[in-house]
């Protein structure tokens, strides 16, 4: 009986020796899940358990490729289980004898349970109404079926961006459905080689003939809980619309272009007791002077060349029993604004061309982004109809007023056009906040959304923050100057005007290198000089790139 030295010096005799890495093979096949095996030098299997302890008696006296592998290099190897298509096994040579072990007691469990995934998906499909897939690592479909429970090869090995994103974080993914519009999916791996997903086609479906059948009547989805903002004043004023929204009265809506003002219409109709009825919007700014009396009061058959057969009903016709809402109001041409005014008072109007007078019941929301008073003294505006608009006043904020509300905003649009554009923008650096706290937003919250939306674009595949170079070229002009102007806070009194513009020309090429990661083509670019002249300033300040 020889003696063997092992790790650490020690010398233990080689029945002892066999008998500890025979508990240890125990130990591994329990602890990793899968098969264990002892082999000698030449990869003969002495000894195979599964994880529960047993031995795999028909697997004695078989090569183990792994093992001899690693008993040839007389080093760890890892490669593939011999019993298993798949699975992956290593080996570790222990003096005379080689350990290995395999996974595939989890690669079979894998396997039955993408087997057994597989054939639920025709009832998982039908049950949820919707198609059900299954995809691999890559978020390609493997297996689809449609709702009815039938097979669909139609987007079978399509890649989904959403279903390799929830491979790729190991996180389920909520999103719209690739294969049908307007449905939205369920992305969840399932293991680090396929993952599961299902949509709402059915309901989806469903919805749009529901939405199609509304949109014959009304088109009003806004509600007080979709305005987003927590600042005083935004909070000041949404109180005061819920108050007068269950009033009958004339509505005026002030504020700046891009601040919401239909949104605040569409919610107060909702709030109102005629939230069943119609809600018909018109741009008074939009429509040609020729087209205005028409679209608001309608005509009947003949009463102008191209007239309709039958005539036509005009928008407060339509919004008969319900609300119109006259946007920019202070657009419309002064006779028209008599006809507004006889509807106000009478309500009742006469179609262009007609004779009787038609009885109806509306509220008016109007709303204008100019001075009304001020258009009145300047005869720009009838005064009568102004102070029947103005019976209950209410006067959206303009974005600057409340910079507090800019992050709940921002991230609100993020979400939003994440599904629209198919992006996965986590959040917004604090910089940029604060650069967007600290713009003027001439065109308000619509401006913020836009630029949001660039921000996205701007991004490439791995960036999930949006960084100030992401935002629109006036916000990094902004932060350009700010930091021309640091440059000169901290230089000035201090070191010469040439010394100044060098400081500053070596600080603008090093951000320009970093911004294109170090692409000397487009860092010229982006300067506004040739790729020599980048070359020469480079040398000049000592750059190493």
């Amino acid at each position: 009986m020889r003696n063997i030295t092992i790790i650490g010096g020690f010398i233990m005799n080689e029945v002892d020796y066999l008998k500890l890495l025979t508990e240890a093979v125990y130990i591994v096949a329990r602890v990793t899940g899968g098969f264990a095996s002892l082999t000698d030098r030449e990869g003969m299997r002495i000894l195979t358990v599964n994880s529960l302890g047993e031995k795999l008696e028909h697997y004695i006296g078989t090569v183990y490729d792994v093992a001899l592998k690693a008993g040839q290099e007389n080093r760890p190897v890892e490669g593939y289980s011999q019993i298993s298509k798949g699975a992956r096994a290593w080996a570790i040579p222990l003096g005379p004898y080689i350990i290995s072990c395999s996974n595939v007691e989890r690669a079979l469990r894998e396997e039955r349970l993408q087997q057994a995934l597989e054939k639920a998906l025709p009832i998982i499909a039908k049950a949820v109404g919707g198609e059900a897939v299954i995809f691999d690592g890559e978020g390609r479909r493997l297996f689809c079926y449609n709702p009815d429970g039938t097979i669909n090869n139609k987007f079978l090995n399509k890649v989904s961006e959403a279903a390799k994103h929830a491979m790729k974080t190991n996180k389920p993914v909520i999103g719209e459905s690739l294969s049908h519009e307007g449905a939205m999916a369920v992305r969840i791996p399932i293991t680090n080689k396929f993952g599961f997903g299902f949509n709402n086609e059915v309901m989806a479906r469903k919805n749009k003939l529901l939405l199609d059948e509304v949109k014959k009547h009304q088109y009003c989805r806004y509600n007080f809980s979709d305005i987003i903002g927590k600042s005083d004043k935004l909070l000041q004023v949404i109180s005061q619309a819920e108050h007068i929204a269950s009033s009958g009265s004339t509505v005026l809506l002030f504020g700046e272009t891009g601040t919401g003002k239909e949104l605040f219409a569409q919610s107060i109709h909702n709030a109102s007791e005629r939230r069943n009825k119609p809600f018909v919007a018109i741009n008074c700014g939009a429509l040609p002077p020729s087209l205005i009396e028409s679209s608001l009061f309608g005509y009947e058959e003949g009463a102008f060349t191209g007239a309709k057969k039958g005539g036509s009903p005009g928008a407060f016709e339509q919004a008969n029993e319900g609300t119109i809402f006259l946007d920019e109001i202070s657009e419309m041409e002064l006779s028209i604004q008599t006809k507004i005014l006889r509807v106000l008072q009478e309500r009742e109007l006469t179609r262009i061309g007609g004779k009787e007078p038609i009885r109806i019941n509306v509220r008016v929301i109007a709303s204008t982004n100019k001075d009304l008073a001020a258009l009145v003294n300047e005869n720009k505006f009838r005064s009568d109809l102004y102070f029947r608009l103005n019976v209950l006043q209410i006067k959206v904020p303009p974005l600057r007023k409340r910079p507090e509300d800019i992050p709940l905003l921002v991230r609100h649009f993020i979400q939003k056009h994440n599904t629209f554009l198919g992006k996965y923008v986590e959040d917004v650096g604090s910089n940029v906040l604060d650069i967007l706290k600290n713009y003027q937003w001439p065109g308000n919250v619509r401006e913020l959304q836009n630029s949001v939306e660039y921000a996205l674009n701007m991004m490439g595949k791995g960036e999930h923050i949006i960084l100030p170079h992401h935002l629109p070229a006036m916000f990094r002009k902004n932060e350009q100057l700010a930091e021309v102007e640091r440059v000169l806070d901290d230089s000035v009194g201090k070191i010469t005007l040439e010394e100044i513009l060098l400081e500053t020309e070596k600080k603008a090429i090093e951000r320009a290198l970093v911004k294109t990661r170090y692409k000397k083509k487009k860092a010229a670019e982006m300067l506004g000089i040739s790729t020599a002249t980048l070359w020469r300033k480079i040398q000049l300040h000592g750059l190493e790139y």
